[in-house]
């Protein structure tokens, strides 16, 4: 029955006129064109309807006084040299600061090694002291009286005597001089040490009177005061 059916419609609609065929067609396509006329209206970006409005915005908006703008310039420009001015007065003070203190620290170095240098070889002189001392007391302890009945105690005498005249004549050489006062000089605290007193109604007070053992000092440094005994007014 259902293909009896459509054996029909086929034959009714084939039974159609050309003309009617073609009115229908034509009314198809005009339906199928504003369809999609509608679809592209329909599908148009949103933002392209944002960005009118803001073109409409800006251009109701008037327009700023040039003046105005030139002086938020040269105010922003102020204000930033300000700045720049500022932080390059600190970096140079920075820099100064970095210049004296580099500069002090090489001072204090090259006078540290200066010392080391000067000052290098103080405890060596300092034991070597000790035996200018044992010299020193050899030649005095030596009684001069004998030295021509006994040509072998001259001869001792003799070798002692250049030996410390030698050794002294080093101590020379690296800066290693003696300090012996003489009788009446004033006591020097840098230099002596007041081991007692001497009364004395004649003599200047806190004056030397006596040296019990000459002193050493390496160029302006003290190695060892020399001992001394000063005068008191009684």
């Amino acid at each position: 029955m259902m293909a009896a059916a459509g054996s029909m419609c086929v034959r009714t609609v084939c039974g159609l006129s050309r003309a009617t065929r073609s009115y229908l067609g034509s009314r198809i396509h005009r339906t199928d064109l504003l369809r999609m006329s509608s679809t592209a209206a329909n599908d148009k970006p949103a933002d392209t309807t944002e960005s009118a409005n803001r073109s409409q915005s800006a251009a109701e908006q008037p327009e700023q006084d040039p003046k105005q703008e030139l002086a938020a310039a040269e105010k922003v420009w102020a204000e930033e040299k300000t700045k720049i001015e500022l932080d390059l007065k600190e970096m140079k003070d920075k820099y100064i600061r970095s210049l004296a203190e580099t500069e002090n620290v090489r001072q204090r170095m090259k006078k540290q090694i200066d010392d080391a240098k000067l000052y290098g070889i103080q405890g060596f002189c300092k034991d070597l002291l000790e035996v200018a001392d044992i010299l020193q007391t050899a030649t005095i302890s030596v009684p001069q009286e004998e030295l021509p009945k006994n040509p072998a105690l001259k001869d001792l005498f003799d070798g002692l005597t250049m030996t410390e005249a030698q050794l002294q004549k080093v101590f020379g050489k690296h800066g290693l001089v003696p300090i012996s006062p003489k009788e009446g000089e004033k006591f020097d605290p840098n230099f002596h040490e007041a081991l007692f007193q001497v009364p004395t109604a004649d003599k200047e007070s806190e004056t030397v009177a006596i040296v019990q053992k000459i002193g050493y000092k390496l160029h302006n440094r003290t190695v060892r005061p020399a001992l001394v005994g000063v005068f008191k007014m009684s």
